[in-house]
């Protein structure tokens, strides 16, 4: 499988030199990831409303190793957040964070990244819209938790990520199947050893569904993370079978994945949210886009062979 092997380049600072002065690596990266700056990626947020869609923005970055570092991405966020309050689009643009961006990794990381992360979810609350706290590796799921649950007390809109591959994900999406929960489900995209995640994708596969019917017999807001045809053909027989309306759950995909996808959710009524990163320090998210689907992988060799 070339996905651990993906994203153990992810990781390697020889591998990320090398692609990042590849001349085509730009054309490709623009794929996923439409602007490094708040100024470039506005009109994608505009257009993507235009269009029936609602967006969730991720200003990537994970490599963190000072707290002044873990600041700059806090401002990062104001900063995007001071810029879509004269939009007035309230949660048809929330925000994903990623808390090793907020110091979590650092010495005091849970309480450093807790302090950086606060002030954002509280900024985001004043102009109408969330915060969803993504996953990473499984040694920072408990903080995560435990912050996400900090957060709600103040502010109860606040969302989180739960990975179907890891074991303990259906135990974590039972306690969190509570009424005002927002929960985005997704495969997972780390690399994870066998004691504690699944490695085969049927298997990953059947988590995934076993995890969304607790979510949709729930009484939270489930947000189904995937784009694969078949897990969201069984979302929405699953949501029927719930009697959810289709305003009480909603969609989520990459920007730049099955783009035609998306309006076709969009057209049908459902709630169909895009996944939209920008920054400058783009790497990791990247190459955790080539290592989650081989076909991302097939358009960056086919482009380097083509454009390079």
């Amino acid at each position: 499988m070339l996905g651990p092997v993906i994203l153990a380049a992810s990781r390697s600072d020889r591998m990320r030199r090398l692609i990042s002065a590849a001349p085509v690596t730009k054309r490709v990266v623009d794929r996923f990831i439409p602007g490094e700056t708040v100024d470039g990626v506005l009109p994608i947020v505009r257009e993507l409303t235009d269009n029936g869609l609602e967006l969730t923005m991720d200003v990537v970055g994970e490599d963190i190793t000072t707290p002044e570092q873990a600041e700059a991405a806090r401002d990062a966020y104001l900063e995007l957040i001071d810029r879509l309050k004269p939009l007035e689009l309230g949660e048809r643009a929330e925000m994903s964070v990623k808390l090793s961006m907020f110091g979590q990794a650092l010495p005091g990381g849970h309480e450093l990244a807790l302090a950086n992360v606060r002030p954002v979810v509280e900024a985001a609350a004043e102009i109408g819209t969330t915060v969803t706290l993504d996953a990473e590796d499984h040694t920072t799921l408990d903080s995560m938790f435990a912050i996400h649950e900090e957060l709600r007390k103040d502010v109860p809109g606040t969302g989180c990520v739960i990975q179907a591959y890891l074991f303990r994900t259906e135990e974590d999406a039972r306690r969190l199947a509570a009424a005002g929960s927002r929960v985005r489900l997704v495969k997972g995209a780390y690399k994870e050893p066998a004691e504690v995640a699944y490695q085969q994708k049927h298997e990953i596969d059947k988590a995934y569904v076993r995890i969304l019917r607790t979510l949709m017999e729930g009484e939270g807001y489930p947000m189904i993370g995937s784009h694969d045809p078949r897990l969201i053909a069984i979302a929405q027989e699953l949501a029927r079978t719930a009697g959810r309306k289709l305003d009480e759950y909603e969609f989520q995909m990459l920007y730049g994945i099955r783009s035609e996808e998306h309006l076709r959710l969009a057209a049908e009524g459902h709630r169909m949210r895009v996944y939209t990163a920008y920054g400058t320090d783009w790497y990791g998210y990247f190459m955790r886009r080539l290592a989650e689907k081989p076909a991302n992988l097939r358009f960056f060799v086919r482009s380097m062979i083509t454009k390079g």
